[in-house]
């Protein structure tokens, strides 16, 4: 059994002993640490909203944080079986002073998790997470009297409201799309995606949609990661030529991998940098993807004469970054889309409507829109080292090392080579070095990596 206690939430696999699993009592002391935080942010607001992924353990664990809420005093909106951008959505719309999102997302199916939002519908900062780890370590919260406990509203209309706030964005042109008449693939690992993805598709105009795995009973039907080696059924139906493109989301919906007409794989990394260039072709603006992202994006928004920034791995520091600097869209490589016109979460939905007006107004195959982007590949390796090595001391000596280079140290040490970059990161809670390289061929990247591994394992001697 696993617990992993972060500054993000907490997430685990069900069942096992107290601290060893998540089980209702850890869930107790966590939900009751959050709401701890919510009431002394004073955001004069008393209710939070719960949404949940379709996994098996979910209405148990939505038991037992609705009643812990309600036990803090907290008033719930209780929103149903929801992806974790109509959660977030849902905290603003609701005017609520938090929200919390029970998803493991593409964890196994034995996981669930604890997902923490404020009150705009963003997930708590580090020192907030650190706070809630504090007051749950403590145990340092306190219920309420019988006169003063929360009560519950059920609400499950968001889904239909998330998908119009969708509909309403100026850059989804849904006649464009209805006119291209596409026909769409989806593989929804039979969760909350299954529910909301037809609907969207339908309310977009596309009237031939292939579905697999859309029962949202939490019984997933492979690995549910949007990796290329867990796509090759739905991959197969683009193969038969059933679907002019195939989309996949992971059980909570907020990344987004694309499948071309022939069975490729379009690269989880290139959901975010197209849906930019559509976006950044009519909005000029600023980018922002994490550290461990493709170039790609880099060298599109510079084709459209913006500035590309670079944040720390973390939805939470992109988002900070992007408000910081403005930015028009951003995400992660991992096929996550923030778009702020619509909310600072990553959001599938919001990635599907964008990437089907871009296909439907350039009139090209999915095939000839992936040709259009840089091509790069990237390597992701590990150097496992002996505890007693001080791993934060091998970092700093690459950075002195490639000093000649750019060298950014905001989030590990990331090395940028004038044709290709190596990103080091540290585990928080092994004795690993996580090494991710990037370069124009796949053999070039692992062996960019390998390269840098040797230096890692040379300095550790």
């Amino acid at each position: 059994m696993t617990l992993i206690k972060s500054i993000s939430g907490i997430r685990g696999t069900i069942g096992g002993v107290a601290g060893e699993g998540l089980n209702p009592l850890d869930i107790v002391k966590f939900t009751a640490a959050y709401a701890t935080l919510i009431r002394k942010m004073k955001t004069g607001k008393n209710t939070i909203v719960v949404g949940r992924d379709a996994r098996i353990s979910g209405e148990m664990v939505n038991q037992v944080v609705v009643g812990t809420l309600m036990g803090m005093g907290f008033d719930v909106l209780n929103i149903g079986l929801a992806t974790t951008p109509t959660t977030e959505l849902a905290v603003t719309m609701a005017g609520a002073a938090g929200g919390v999102i029970l998803t493991a997302s593409h964890n196994p199916k034995q996981w669930n998790a604890l997902k923490l939002l404020n009150e705009k519908g963003e997930f708590l900062n580090a020192a907030e997470g650190e706070t809630i780890l504090k007051i749950a370590e403590e145990e340092s919260f306190s219920f309420v009297s019988v006169d003063e406990l929360g009560k519950v509203t059920e609400d499950f209309s968001f889904d239909k409201k998330h998908i119009e706030s969708v509909l309403a964005l100026d850059l989804v042109d849904v006649d464009a799309i209805r006119k291209a008449g596409f026909s769409v693939a989806i593989d929804c690992v039979n969760s909350v995606g299954g529910v909301v993805l037809p609907e969207l598709l339908k309310a977009l105009g596309v009237t031939k949609i292939e579905k697999l795995f859309c029962e949202p009973n939490g019984q997933f039907p492979h690995n549910p990661e949007p990796l290329p080696e867990h796509l090759t059924d739905i991959a197969a139906v683009l193969k038969q030529g059933k679907a002019d493109v195939g989309f996949v989301v992971d059980p909570d919906v907020d990344r987004l991998a694309i499948i071309c007409e022939n069975g490729d794989m379009f690269g989880e990394e290139y959901t975010l940098v197209a849906i930019s260039d559509y976006v950044l072709s009519k909005t000029p603006g600023n980018t922002v993807s994490n550290l461990s992202s493709t170039r790609a994006l880099r060298d599109v928004t510079r084709k459209h004469g913006q500035t590309y920034e670079a944040a720390a791995v973390g939805e939470v520091n992109v988002v900070a970054k992007m408000k910081a600097t403005h930015s028009v869209i951003g995400g992660e490589g991992n096929g996550g889309v923030i778009y702020p016109a619509s909310h600072y979460g990553r959001d599938a939905l919001v990635g599907i409507a964008l990437f089907l007006t871009q296909l439907a107004k350039s009139g090209k195959k999915v095939t000839e829109l992936r040709a259009q982007y840089p091509p790069y590949f990237i390597a992701k390796q590990k150097v496992e080292l002996t505890p007693n090595i001080d791993v934060d001391a091998i970092l700093e000596q690459m950075k002195i090392q490639y000093s000649q280079y750019d060298v950014n140290t905001i989030d590990g040490v990331k090395i940028d080579f004038p044709d290709k970059w190596v990103h080091l990161r540290k585990s928080n809670t092994e004795a690993i070095i996580r090494v991710y390289a990037e370069a124009s061929t796949m053999d070039l990247a692992e062996e960019l990596a390998a390269e840098i591994m040797k230096v890692i394992r040379d300095l550790a001697k």
